[in-house]
Parts: structure tokens; sequence; C-alpha cells
């Protein structure tokens, strides 16, 4: 890769990391330029998106056994 080809691809990535952190993701730079490279790749970026959320939601401890507790409770009986 010739020193433009990398400029541009350093701003390419430093522009993808500010949308991340605007749209609050959470995302770390080297995770993006994996994505991305997936991306070029060919994989399909909404189901890449869709692994992410999924990982996302099982490495938060708290949230995800608090999520599948819900699941599991029953709903409260109306009231008329």
């Amino acid at each position: 890769m010739g020193p433009e080809a990398a400029r541009t691809a350093r701003e390419s990535l430093d522009l993808v990391f500010h949308m991340s952190n605007i749209l609050e993701t959470g995302l770390d730079r080297h995770t993006l330029s994996i994505l991305i490279a997936l991306c070029e790749m060919g994989l399909n970026p909404e189901a890449l998106a869709a692994v992410v959320k999924e990982l996302r939601w099982e490495t938060i401890p708290n949230l995800s056994s608090s999520a599948s507790s819900l699941s599991a409770t029953p709903p409260a009986p109306s009231i008329p």
C-alpha cells in the first residue's frame, strides 16, 4: 500500500470512528477496522451488525441475565 492509499485509509477510519462515537457504539478503532475489512471482503454489513449486537448482548453480564430473567417471568395479570 502506497503512502497516499495509507493516508486515505487512515482518514476513512478516522471518519468511521468519529461517526461511531457520535452514535455511541462503543466500538474501538481496531474493531472498526476489522469490520471494515470484513465488509470489503464481501461479508454482509447487516449480518456483521447483527453479530456485533449479539456478542455485545452476551458480554454485558447484568443486562443479559436480567433480560433472560425478564423473559422467563410470566406476564402480570391484568385488572379489569
